[in-house]
């Protein structure tokens, strides 16, 4: 399985880790599904919601094995 870094797409963390769209809501990002967010990066997308990028990956790499 990849691991998620933060150039990883939004769409693409949801592939890789199943429980990435609960992980992602947590930290306040609620439009994971929307088409935008299929191209965006963590990074970006972290940017633009003023999340902590490195512990947003940081949990969502604790669920892939």
């Amino acid at each position: 399985m990849s691991k998620i870094t933060k150039s990883t797409t939004i769409g693409e963390a949801l592939k890789i880790n199943p429980n990435a769209e609960a992980i992602l809501q947590g930290f306040g990002m609620h439009c994971v599904h929307c088409p935008m967010s299929q191209m965006e990066s963590l990074e970006e997308a972290g940017a633009v919601h003023g999340i902590d990028v490195e512990l947003m990956v940081k949990k969502l790499n604790e669920d892939v094995k």
